[in-house]
């Protein structure tokens, strides 16, 4: 049975991000996958100190980070799962802030110990698959051309040994204050979790 774990950026939970992010996963239950949603507005992770000790640690394994918190179980339960979701509204042009610290914390997958003049991924072979999700006040396209949040979550997808197979950028996500998933957007969000464990 395959598994797909979703890491939520959002703030709000039930918002447009999240109910796409539970299309994504009740598609994959659907296809016979096992799914898992962590709310990274739930999760005790601190900042990145920077102090490289987990970049300093050899070998193809993520480097052991000193800050006592819920990060390395959330990259163990990551790292078991066949696939994974990587979903966050927009903020400010770029994605919330809670999902830029979850993002700064997969430095424990480089290596780059003092004297080297830049990271290198441990393992960049890719095996597992992503969907990226991503939600914005503005209109889709606009949104997408004015920021680099794809190309961020993609980013870190990949650190994270999965390649993506697969974007869903929601625009105009910020009419009403519950708002609700239009039918094409439903539908695509099906499709890639389908796509995710086939």
């Amino acid at each position: 049975m395959k598994s797909v774990t979703a890491i939520v950026g959002s703030y709000r939970k039930g918002g447009v991000t999240d109910t796409a992010v539970d299309e994504i996963l009740a598609s994959a239950r659907e296809e016979g996958a096992e799914t898992r949603k962590i709310y990274l507005v739930d999760a005790h992770i601190e900042f990145c100190m920077n102090c490289r000790k987990c970049t300093r640690q050899e070998g193809l394994r993520r480097g052991e980070c000193c800050i006592d918190d819920e990060m390395g179980s959330i990259l163990d339960k990551i790292e078991l799962s066949d696939a994974i979701v990587l979903a966050s509204p927009m903020n400010f042009g770029t994605v919330t802030a809670i999902m830029k610290r979850f993002i700064e914390r997969l430095v424990c997958y480089a290596y780059w110990p003092w004297g080297m003049h830049g990271p290198k991924i441990r393992n960049p072979r890719k095996s597992k698959r992503a969907v990226v999700v991503v939600s914005s006040a503005a209109p889709s396209l606009i949104a997408r051309l004015m920021s680099k949040m794809v190309g961020l979550l993609k980013t870190a997808a990949g650190i994270l040994g999965a390649k993506t197979t697969g974007v869903l950028f929601i625009g105009i996500a910020a009419r009403r204050p519950e708002q609700e998933l239009s039918r094409r957007t439903r539908k695509k969000a099906r499709s890639l979790g389908k796509k995710l464990v086939s």
